[in-house]
């Protein structure tokens, strides 16, 4: 049958050819390895003429794909039963072994080991739950054990991912053209070897003709001085920084670890960058103190009476003033709403996103060093799988949660584009910056902690909808979660500043020209009233599906400037609860702001910043009319 394994379509054959082979005794967690390999898309099989139960799949590394097949658990390549058959008959057409092997009974499983060692093929052994045997005061030497037993050992925990990425590495630089054969003929049924492999012979009563076996007693006698060798017993107590490494990633404790973490970010975040827009310090509402910084004094004492001058040079009403000045509110430059290209074109970046920008990487940076990051993605992992992603498309989630440019821009770190489209396109539709939820929470929060906690709970919904709907239909590679977990260790606050500064001025590098060009084109529209002839034409729909009066559309436009701006323009609208909820969830999923809006097609390209911008129309129409429709 032809088996399809992330989208690829072997050929329909009964030999079963893999590139890598993984073989272990059973419950060693080697099916857990093989998912982290090549992820939850798999196909389980009968092999050939047996009962007996193998898994193929497909691994993307480094731009390469390799078939990955999950040979059944046994305990001896002695032809006892069909599982050591179909092991050894996978063997023999496997380009590369990894071997798995329990780091808690390493005795026990080095019999297999040595069996496999006779066999020829070029091998790695994963010495899999390392992390159990470190808990338990079981010390071994790897590198001993590497030198003793003559093939690569890599240290691995399939259950978080720790090694895997060192053990791929470990296994494609095996030289594959220098392979031992065993001299030794062998029995064939139907032009394949079936028994001949070298093992060690535990029964001897089964008298395997023409076969090469190993005596059993010179393999325990070599293992025991193996074992003796590379291990060492301790007695061991856990210290805090492995009970909090095991915590991170427990499916229950897990998950308050990432809730406590997110939330105290996430407050970290707002404060440092309210502190470096304002000069205030806090969290939600009025601040607790109020200092004389942060840019929007900057802007206002520096740059303000430059303006101001420029503006009685150019003439109020004149096109030059409305393009670099932009619009006088009440005889006064406002950097928010003036929208001129020397005005809001410089502070919205400057001004508002970069406060943003620099604390929101200086979190991450904090995250990245002291090792929790990779946690995290691991223990989200499963979560993420559901919508087509794996756990590092959370930290572009995050990002946009403080501000949707660096969340887009964070992309990058996704490995394929479907990846990049996916997350680029939930987070334009369905992750609210930091700016927008102040003013949900200032201007719904007037009307109780349910609406709030309603708007919150809807684009949750989509965020999720939009993702599985994504999954099913975006089509390209998905692959699995590779990366290596690092100890916690306290961060290197020269390491982070240099990091901070690397990506604060790639920022200011990529994104400032786009978004000054992208108000230059915004302003234009605004002079020809292109705007005007869109809320006219856009009113009958905006009442009729969403239950809002025909002055919304002004804020929905605004807030393709600026969406904190937007919602506030609500306040004098006299909207119900209902209609206050349905118009931030609309504001929240109709256009980003202009900054998102570029950043998004110089991420994704014209063709799947369009495809992107498609789905998002047809979402805000769908969900804010459903509310309207549904509403008690």
């Amino acid at each position: 049958m032809a088996e399809t394994c992330h989208g690829v379509t072997p050929k329909k054959t009964n030999r079963v050819s893999a590139d890598i082979l993984l073989v272990g005794q059973p419950n060693v967690g080697k099916s857990v390895l093989f998912s982290r390999m090549t992820g939850i898309r798999t196909i389980a099989s009968n092999y050939p003429g047996t009962t007996v139960g193998y898994t193929t799949g497909r691994m993307r590394f480094a731009n390469d794909i390799y078939d990955v097949v999950d040979a059944p658990g046994t305990y001896s390549l002695e032809p006892l039963d069909d599982a050591a058959r179909v092991a050894v008959n996978l063997i023999d057409d496997a380009v590369r072994i990894i071997n798995v092997v329990d780091a808690t009974h390493l005795e026990r499983h080095l019999t297999l080991t040595l069996e496999l060692l006779a066999q020829g093929k070029p091998m790695v052994i994963a010495l899999n739950m390392s992390d159990e045997a470190r808990h338990k005061g079981i010390e071994i030497d790897v590198a001993k054990l590497a030198q003793r037993l003559g093939v690569p050992v890599i240290p691995t925990v399939a259950r978080t991912g720790e090694g895997v990425r060192r053990l791929i590495l470990a296994t494609l630089a095996l030289d594959i053209d220098k392979q031992k054969v065993p001299g030794i003929g062998y029995e064939k049924k139907g032009g394949r070897s079936v028994t001949g492999h070298p093992h060690i012979l535990h029964h001897p009563e089964a008298n395997h003709k023409g076969h090469k076996h190993i005596p059993e007693q010179t393999v325990w006698r070599r293992v025991g001085k193996v074992v003796n060798e590379v291990q060492t017993l301790h007695n061991h107590h856990h210290t805090f920084g492995q009970w909090l490494e095991d915590a991170s990633v427990h499916p229950v404790w897990g998950g308050l670890v990432a809730m406590l973490v997110l939330a105290v970010s996430f407050i970290l975040i707002r404060m440092i960058g309210e502190f470096l827009i304002g000069g205030g310090i806090g969290i939600v509402g009025n601040p607790w103190v109020e200092l004389p910084f942060g840019t929007e004094k900057l802007f206002d004492v520096a740059w303000k009476p430059v303006m101001m001058k420029l503006s009685g040079l150019l003439g109020e009403g004149s096109f030059l003033h409305n393009l670099f000045i932009g619009q006088l509110i009440g005889g006064q430059i406002d950097f928010m709403q003036s929208f001129g290209i020397l005005t809001s074109g410089l502070f919205i970046p400057l001004g508002a996103v970069l406060p943003y920008i620099v604390s929101f990487y200086f979190v991450l940076g904090l995250l990245e060093d002291t090792g929790y990051l990779p946690r995290l993605a691991v223990f989200l992992d499963n979560v993420m799988h559901r919508l087509g992603l794996h756990g590092y498309a959370i930290i572009p989630t995050l990002l946009g949660l403080g501000c949707n440019v660096p969340g887009v821009m964070a992309t990058r770190i996704l490995e394929t584009k479907r990846q990049r489209f996916i997350t680029a396109t939930l987070i334009s539709i369905a992750v609210p910056c930091a700016a927008l939820q102040a003013m949900i929470i200032g201007l719904v929060g007037d009307r109780g902690l349910w609406p709030v906690a309603l708007i919150y709970g809807i684009l949750f919904v989509v965020w999720i909808g939009i993702g599985l709907i994504l999954r099913f239909t975006s089509k390209g590679f998905r692959p699995e979660l590779l990366i290596e977990i690092p100890p916690y260790r306290a961060p290197s606050w020269r390491a982070l500043g240099s990091k901070l500064w690397m990506r604060v001025t790639g920022f200011l590098k990529e994104a400032l020209p786009v978004v000054l060009g992208a108000v230059v084109v915004v302003n234009l529209l605004y002079q020809f009233n292109v705007f005007t002839y869109i809320a006219r034409a856009t009113a009958p729909v905006m009442s009729f599906l969403w239950g809002l009066p025909k002055e919304a559309i002004v804020p929905l436009l605004v807030g393709i400037l600026r969406k904190d701006v937007a919602i506030g323009m609500f306040a004098p609208l006299n909207l119900t609860i209902k209609q206050l909820v349905i118009g931030s969830v609309v504001l929240s999923m109709f256009f980003p702001c202009i900054a998102t809006l570029v950043i998004l097609f110089r991420e994704l390209g014209w063709k799947d910043g369009l495809k992107s911008i498609g789905i998002m129309l047809a979402a805000v129409i769908v969900v804010g009319a459903a509310i309207n429709l549904l509403w008690p």
